[in-house]
């Protein structure tokens, strides 16, 4: 089995490049990304025979198929941005197709694309990270044991870091569209776009995380759920997180910079020169990254320096009788689910589990077998059941 992960030299695909170099079932994993020195960096700490690297621009349609064909599925690692040119050129090469997330616009459009890879006999599944992803599944254990659905609410309690850590641990892009743009909810049978950091809060999470300040952020969990669930009669479906896992010091002051324009994608001319606010500002946060050493997998003998728990609650009926099912999977080591679940999604599309067509992963990732494999590496899922006497 041959994988190949774009955009493996990033802070999330190294991850899911670790996870399938540690598998079994995977003969070959390709890092195909345009940063070689990052790539080797990448294939140096993982040191596997598995590893390979292969040099290419996503934007280079060619290239692109060329590294593509011939493999058993490709992991998108990339910004979201490119998932649709990703998915044309996966159709092209004739290879299964997953990724992290399109941040709910993005992946309605993705979803449009079901009719040509049902006709190519190709299979794709949709946003497959830590989150979206997770709780998609973990909807989909809950459903699966309800007659009817009132809500799916889902909260991402990551363990806070200090006031004074400046720190952005994922694509700094997307980063500044979850903070600006408008989250999407859907109440009453429709989606509504709300405000930027509203409709806080306190949800309690599994310990070490403890009490955390929750709020809305645009993801693409609520793009499908509703729609998978809708013959259900589900009312409400909202995704919230607390700073996106960064300090509230540094997003306030990311915050103000937006509201002074900083965050704008038209062209502003500066000393004769054109320049978009919105690039600038990527460049200069893009400074506070840490290495890509710091996103692999610690050593054992090392204390975790963060935990995140993503937690699904579905409250619903069944046989009449109301139930709310809560389903939290938690790691104390760091961003591994964001790589993990897509790894272990490759391995099912390149195994041909996946029906043809493009894919939610609530409609068809079995829960009791995925939550199996995320054991595998530290990552545990309880449910817990709570009814009316």
């Amino acid at each position: 089995m041959k994988v190949v992960v774009l955009g493996g030299a990033g802070k999330m695909g190294c991850i899911a490049v670790q996870d399938l170099a540690g598998d079994k079932r995977v003969d070959e994993v390709i890092i195909a990304d345009r940063d070689l020195a990052q790539a080797r960096t990448v294939a140096g700490i993982i040191n596997s025979p598995k590893v390979s690297i292969q040099i290419v621009d996503v934007t280079d349609r060619g290239a692109l198929v060329g590294v593509l064909r011939g493999t058993d599925a490709c992991l998108n690692a990339t910004v979201y941005y490119f998932n649709l040119q990703v998915m044309e050129a996966c159709l092209e090469a004739g290879v299964p197709y997953t990724d992290m997330g399109g941040l709910f616009h993005t992946t309605r459009q993705q979803l449009e694309l079901d009719d040509h890879f049902a006709e190519a006999e190709l299979s794709a599944v949709l946003g497959m990270g830590s989150a979206p992803g997770v709780p998609n599944v973990q909807a989909r254990y809950a459903a699966d044991r309800l007659d009817t659905i009132e809500y799916i609410r889902i909260y991402d309690g990551i363990k806070p870091p200090p006031p004074d850590a400046v720190r952005f641990t994922y694509a700094v892009p997307t980063i500044l569209d979850e903070l600006t743009l408008p989250p999407m909810v859907y109440r009453d049978g429709e989606f509504v776009a709300c405000e930027p950091l509203s409709e806080f809060e306190d949800y309690w999470f599994t310990p070490p995380i403890g009490l955390l300040p929750m709020h809305l952020s645009l993801h693409s969990e609520v793009a499908t759920l509703p729609i998978t669930f809708r013959d259900k009669g589900l009312r409400e479906c909202f995704f919230k997180i607390n700073y996106w896992g960064m300090a509230r010091e540094t997003v306030e002051k990311i915050r103000v910079l937006a509201e002074f324009g900083f965050a704008g994608r038209e062209p502003v001319e500066v000393k004769e020169q054109s320049v978009v606010p919105r690039d600038l500002l990527v460049a200069l946060m893009s400074q506070y990254v840490p290495p890509i050493t710091d996103f692999l997998a610690p050593p054992k003998s090392q204390p975790p320096d963060w935990a995140k728990e993503i937690v699904t609650e579905v409250r619903g009926t069944k046989d009449g009788k109301p139930l709310t099912y809560r389903l939290g999977t938690l790691t104390c080591q760091g961003a591994l689910p964001t790589g993990v679940a897509p790894a272990r999604v490759a391995i099912w599309l390149a195994e041909g589990r996946i029906p043809p067509g493009v894919h939610p992963p609530e409609a068809v990732i079995e829960p009791e077998p995925f939550f199996e494999e995320l054991k595998e590496r530290e990552i545990y899922t309880q449910v817990s059941v709570t009814e009316f006497l």
